[in-house]
């Protein structure tokens, strides 16, 4: 199991930005929001099965007048004004979701968690060396960036409930919000600053 931390001169435009917390609040509202499933469902008095027929005639037996025994006001009736399937969804401007992934950035930087290692090779996909790797770097809770999947490390991380193994492709302002600090691999930093700093 090897561990080597770098410190590469790392870029402004990228890491050195003023956060923007209203940015980071949107992203992550709209990444929540996106996941949502949106199928929550109540029946309607049209909906509900039965009441077809009126209970009893309109005037003259002295009890209040009623048409289905779906009513809302009947137990086993329809509700009133239920959740219905919807989407939750929205979009956030692309350079407005460039800012705030920007921001989550500079901000893991300016608190000094964020960390840069060489390599980080494993022997075997084992989370018990993983565990050791971390314990090792003194974090218990990190985002681990990885330029391109590796199976040894995404699967010895699997089982550590504060731990998450992302691709550069799949980094986002939640989980950098989401964990301690941010473990960039070398080949992870590159790709980021090639496509975050034009």
């Amino acid at each position: 199991m090897e561990v080597h931390v770098v410190e590469p001169k790392l870029d402004e435009r990228i890491f050195g930005v003023n956060a923007r917390p209203h940015l980071l609040h949107q992203a992550v509202v709209m990444q929540l929001r996106n996941r949502r499933a949106g199928t929550a469902a109540t029946k309607s008095k049209g909906f509900v099965r039965g009441g077809g027929k009126k209970p009893w005639r309109q005037k003259g037996t002295g009890r209040a007048r009623s048409g289905s025994i779906r009513s809302p006001i009947w137990v086993g009736g329809g509700t009133i004004f239920g959740p219905q399937p919807r989407d939750y969804s929205f979009r956030m401007p692309r350079k407005a979701r460039r800012e705030a992934l920007l921001s989550a950035l500079s901000l893991k930087n300016q608190e000094g968690k964020l960390i840069v290692l060489d390599k980080l090779e494993l022997e075997e996909a084992k989370t018990k060396l993983m565990a050791n790797a971390l314990a090792e770097l003194k974090i218990q809770s990190a985002l681990v960036v990885v330029s391109q999947a590796d199976a040894k490390i995404e699967r010895a991380a699997r089982n550590l409930p504060k731990i998450k193994v992302l691709r550069v492709e799949g980094l986002n302002v939640y989980d950098l919000l989401r964990y301690d600090h941010l473990i960039l691999m070398e080949g992870a930093l590159k790709l980021l600053e090639e496509r975050l700093a034009s």
